[in-house]
């Protein structure tokens, strides 16, 4: 568990360091004048910025999910080789041009999940104790639910669904910021430094950024919902509904083994567990997909 933080943690620290010097360079940081906020200025930091991380971080999915999980890359020769088989049909069956790798990790909980910066680089990933808890045809619907994402290319609509909530939230926690320390300054304070600069500017930027970061999880999570729909829907035309729901259902009866404590991956996880917190769920409740593949009416 340490390791996997300490990955995921050193590389956000080393992507805020990159993105910085580079703009430091180009001189996209100087948004602020003697005359307030200069807007355009800000807009271009804020996006560079939002779409650089994201970017970065979409890019490095892979290297860092094979880290952080400590995924095992398998072939068709060894003992996961009727598992390399199936994800390659099921790839094929999706149009998808470059076959995905196949990694299994060694965990009890019973999860799978696709990461990769695009469709011809990807990775499908299953946890032992998945293949361990499920049968054949429930593996199958799982494998199809992830080969759905890398087809619908849901890792790159994330990506950019993320770096539009970066943007937007270092955008409002700027200007926020600006507002409250010109407004406690006053007249007197005129022959004092620049609003925009001090410790207590950047105290306040990072305020808001967490502020406005938490409302921003709630589009974030609305579009990771409506993914999963889509991805059941796929599964379910790529492997076969029956698959699918058995798969679901499966997942039910063992919801809680998967482990809501790691924050860090949860985007890995193929469920959520129901509570409190369930509109910020990445996933939408087990029963409501098994539902909408019932019905036919999951989205496409």
């Amino acid at each position: 568990m340490f390791k996997r933080i300490l990955l995921f943690g050193l590389t956000n620290i080393l992507v805020m360091i990159t993105i910085s010097l580079v703009m430091s360079f180009f001189g996209l940081n100087n948004y602020i004048n003697a005359y307030g906020i200069d807007y355009q200025a800000l807009m271009i930091f804020c996006l560079v910025w939002g779409f650089a991380g994201s970017g970065i971080s979409l890019l490095m999915s892979k290297f860092m999910a094979k880290q952080m999980m400590g995924v095992k890359i398998v072939d068709e020769r060894g003992q996961y080789g009727a598992l390399v088989t199936k994800v390659h049909q099921l790839a094929r069956a999706a149009g998808l041009e470059k076959m995905p790798e196949v990694g299994v990790y060694q965990s009890p909980e019973v999860n799978a999940f696709a990461t990769g910066p695009s469709r011809n680089n990807s990775l499908v990933a299953v946890s032992t104790g998945l293949l361990n808890q499920m049968n054949s045809d429930e593996v199958e619907g799982v494998l199809a639910h992830e080969v759905a994402h890398i087809a619908n290319g849901d890792m790159v609509t994330m990506a950019l669904i993320q770096g539009v909530v970066n943007a937007f939230v270092m955008f409002f926690a700027r200007i926020a910021a600006f507002a409250i320390q010109n407004a406690m300054r006053g007249d007197r304070d005129e022959e004092r430094s620049p609003v925009g600069g001090g410790i207590v500017y950047h105290i306040t930027v990072m305020v808001f950024e967490v502020a406005f970061s938490f409302l921003g999880m709630f589009v974030i999570a609305y579009f990771s919902r409506q993914r999963e729909f889509r991805a059941d829907a796929g599964g379910a035309k790529i492997g076969g509904q029956n698959k699918m729901i058995g798969a679901l259902r499966r997942l039910q009866q063992n919801i809680n083994r998967v482990d809501d404590s790691q924050d860090a991956i949860k985007c890995m996880k193929i469920s959520s567990k129901k509570g409190l917190m369930s509109f910020l769920s990445t996933h939408p409740p087990l029963e409501v997909r098994i539902a909408a593949l019932e019905r036919g009416s999951a989205r496409a």
